[in-house]
């Protein structure tokens, strides 16, 4: 049986927070407080109090207090989709305030962040979570949220993403399409000059994707001073940064950091491609793709290098036993909730409503089908976490219209 998650009682922090009354998880836990305000007036106020809070987060049983207010910087092409999958769970399940934007699923990317993408914002108006994708921007982000919201992202070695981020967005990237032969990403990286255009439509998924993801310019060179400059920025601003290799530790890193339970971890596997549309990367195909990626690939050295600090920190012996609890937990709900066990193909999906976003001209990302007679305990908790982003999203009230103009153009003319 998935335990209850009770330990939100009398999480409140005075004169900014409240508890909404009444909201409760679908196992009977009690709904949790959330934030009145943030503006920048307050958030100067309580600067010392939250620092004490944070340094301090138990309650009077000595246990550590969930958190609530967070923000994910959802990268592309990263397993972001599931965490973001889990997130999207734990603010449902206990009430709290997501930051949405307006009419879409991302927040004007590649645009740069603004409050104004933000639906229902007005200046001093604050919430618990931010984390859909956007082009972060750490000046108007914290706007939006209390001072002592921790950040975190994820990362993935620079040539996998690199990879992918090529055949998924194919369709999408001018700069593409004039590319022969039997495999267009080796022929890519063997004279990407011959083919990039930096500026040209879209050239941002072909070079650094992560480093624009974060804001910065994806055609700097590795060495030049920005590049470090901006890894230590974000080494500043984001308290855990995982890494999609080790998705399995990075959860537990998380619970660790937020205070959440093994039930809020549980997850399935999103937005995955079926393994006939994945090129193989040759040795040598993955260093030149680290080559040409070199801001990315220092980013990924670099917190690939604190995240296994975090890890010996941790533990290796109590880190492999959460592992393995997570890895039996999912087995559970994998066999209780899916048919057949695992993904399938796009056109074997029954159930519309979990029918994942498909890229341009294509039909590669894999879905799932619901079971059926599945214990009615477990049945609404096994639906959300099969259910893709954009069905998620409109389950939360996003009005989607954007999106779904831009789905159905997609489908039609493609």
């Amino acid at each position: 049986m998935l335990p209850r998650l009770s330990r939100f009682a009398g999480l409140l922090r005075p004169n900014r927070l409240v508890q909404r009354p009444g909201l409760t998880g679908p196992s009977g836990s009690p709904g949790v407080t959330v934030a009145l305000s943030c503006s920048h007036h307050l958030s100067q106020i309580w600067v010392h109090n939250l620092t004490n809070y944070s340094q301090s987060r138990t309650s009077l049983s000595g246990e550590c207090v969930p958190k609530v207010d967070i923000m994910f910087m959802k990268t592309h092409k990263t397993a972001s989709s599931t965490l973001l999958n889990i997130i999207f769970r734990f603010g449902e399940k206990h009430g709290l305030k997501f930051a949405f934007p307006k009419g879409r699923n991302d927040f004007f990317y590649p645009s740069p962040f603004l409050c104004s993408q933000v639906k229902d914002y007005q200046p001093g108006v604050c919430f618990n979570i931010l984390c859909n994708h956007m082009r972060f921007n750490g000046h108007e982000v914290a706007k939006l949220l209390p001072a002592d919201a921790p950040y975190f992202t994820i990362l993935r070695d620079p040539a996998e993403l690199f990879e992918s981020s090529f055949h998924y967005y194919s369709r999408a990237i001018p700069l593409t399409w004039g590319i022969h032969g039997d495999s267009k990403l080796a022929e890519f990286l063997r004279e990407p000059m011959n083919y990039y255009t930096p500026g040209s439509y879209n050239s941002f998924y072909l070079k650094n994707l992560l480093f624009f993801d974060f804001g910065f310019d994806n055609n700097l060179e590795p060495d030049h001073p920005l590049v470090e400059r901006g890894i230590q920025t974000l080494s500043q601003r984001f308290q855990l940064v995982l890494m999609a290799e080790h998705f399995e530790e990075s959860l537990i890193l998380l619970k660790d950091t937020l205070c959440w339970t093994m039930e809020d971890m549980l997850f399935f596997k999103l937005n995955a491609r079926k393994h006939s549309s994945v090129s193989r990367l040759t040795p040598e195909l993955k260093a030149k793709a680290r080559e040409w990626n070199g801001a990315d690939w220092r980013l990924y050295q670099h917190f690939n290098a604190t995240f296994w600090a975090k890890v010996e920190a941790y533990g290796w012996t109590r880190m492999e036993q959460e592992v393995k609890e997570l890895r039996r937990r999912n087995a559970e709900m994998a066999a209780m909730c899916i048919e057949g066990g695992g993904a399938v193909e796009a056109g074997l999906i029954r159930d519309t409503d979990l029918l994942p976003w498909q890229p341009v001209g294509e039909n590669f990302i894999l879905g799932y089908n619901l079971r059926k007679n599945i214990d009615p305990k477990y049945r609404e908790l096994c639906r959300k976490m099969l259910t893709p982003e954009i069905q998620y999203l409109s389950e939360l009230g996003v009005n989607l219209w954007l999106t779904r103009l831009w789905g159905w153009l997609k489908d039609t003319i493609f």
